[in-house]
């Protein structure tokens, strides 16, 4: 009976055997050409979400990538920033990446050729960034990201994700990678070391003011002390000016993949005359720069300081507390005149010179203490020259 049943109806069942098969086929063929088939794909980047202004100006026209890709199989510019992750569906795919404009950055297409099938990459597209908006960002602003891929002749997919625009104040210290690894970016603390700011003239006039120099030279000068001459010439009109020690260094970053550091820039800190010890170095280090003195920060946990060699073959360093700065104020001991007392037993020039005496002291006991530290990429510690190398590497942010 079973037999009979099945003569009947076995041609039946091969029919709709082949009809299933024919429609499996149909569909493969379709997915393969990429008909009613969406790319998959997630917008990815290195430093949880974080963009930050300060690192992305001061490496926009250099070579360096401070920042380095977690996955070694990557296409594309790092400096970008921003990813896109997927896997190749075939050899040699085409992949088109289209970023939607933001405040940040313009509309932006990029093409690339994925050679490895079945590979998952990591593509870079490029970045059209608006240089004065990131510089101009002085608080953490959400951004979103809107993202359009396409792959070969498939229909192109859409992805949004929202990243978090740093302040231009937030200077990137480190990050933890995919390879759960500490990774040191604190070379960026150079950035705000701004050697051009125009600025800069105003502080050099008033120096020359004060009679302690009558040209800032260098190491040009053979005679004995004259670096230090022009080093305390800076550090006094400092004090005329009336800097205070500010402890403001907080950071609203809160992660444990991504690490910062809040940095006044150097018009900053001249308009409030306010600096704590990043501050300080930063804003002493840019007037070494300037007059061709080499400068070097110092970094230990919780503190810097900044120093500079007194000779051009760097054969010997001097130290100083930048924050010892506000510790006198002159214009409160001689409120009768802005100049030098002869009235009383010392002038503003003799207290000014002790407390930059006592801050050469100072760092240098600081340094001396440490010192085995440094080179030893310790993860608090840092010894970074601001010379013509660095700036190879990372250029002023400005502002």
């Amino acid at each position: 009976m079973v037999k009979k049943i099945f003569r009947r109806h076995g041609h039946r069942f091969m029919l709709a055997g082949l009809l299933l098969t024919a429609l499996l086929l149909t569909g493969t063929i379709l997915l393969y050409k990429g008909l009613g088939w969406q790319a998959d794909f997630e917008i990815t980047d290195d430093l949880g979400g974080s963009i930050f202004p300060s690192a992305i100006l001061s490496t926009a026209t250099t070579d360096a990538l401070i920042v380095k890709p977690t996955d070694t199989l990557y296409v594309g510019n790092p400096k970008s920033v921003i990813s896109i992750r997927l896997q190749c569906p075939q050899p040699n795919s085409r992949v088109r990446i289209e970023v939607s404009e933001t405040p940040f950055f313009r509309n932006s297409v990029s093409e690339f050729i994925l050679p490895r099938k079945g590979a998952t990459y990591t593509i870079y597209p490029d970045m059209i960034w608006n240089y004065e908006a990131l510089r101009g960002n002085d608080m953490a602003e959400p951004v979103s990201v809107a993202v359009q891929v396409k792959i070969n002749d498939q229909k192109p997919t859409h992805r949004v994700r929202t990243f978090s625009v740093r302040s231009i104040n937030e200077c990137l210290l480190g990050y933890v990678g995919g390879d759960n690894k500490y990774h040191s970016t604190a070379v960026f603390f150079a950035a705000y070391v701004n050697e051009e700011n125009p600025l800069i003239d105003e502080i050099l006039r008033e120096a020359l003011n004060t009679g302690i120099v009558n040209r800032f030279s260098g190491y040009q000068s053979k005679q004995s002390g004259s670096v230090d001459k022009q080093v305390y010439a800076l550090w006094h009109v400092l004090q005329k000016r009336r800097f205070r020690y500010s402890s403001i260094s907080y950071s609203s970053l809160s992660s444990n993949l991504v690490f910062s550091q809040r940095v006044r820039t150097f018009e900053d800190a001249l308009k409030s005359s306010q600096v704590n010890c990043v501050d300080g170095s930063v804003l002493f280090a840019s007037l070494l720069r300037s007059i061709n003195i080499d400068p070097v920060l110092v970094r230990l946990p919780g503190h810097m300081f900044v120093g500079y060699y007194t000779d051009v073959k760097h054969g010997d360093i001097h130290f100083l507390e930048t924050t010892m700065i506000g510790d006198i104020d002159l214009e409160t001991l001689f409120p009768e005149i802005g100049t030098d007392s002869t009235a009383v037993k010392q002038s503003q020039n003799d207290l000014s010179h002790l407390s930059f005496e006592k801050s050469k002291a100072y760092a240098h006991r600081k340094y001396e203490a440490q010192k085995e530290n440094f080179g030893a990429d310790k993860r608090n510690y840092m010894f970074l020259e601001i010379s013509r190398d660095i700036r190879r590497i990372i250029q002023p942010i400005g502002k």
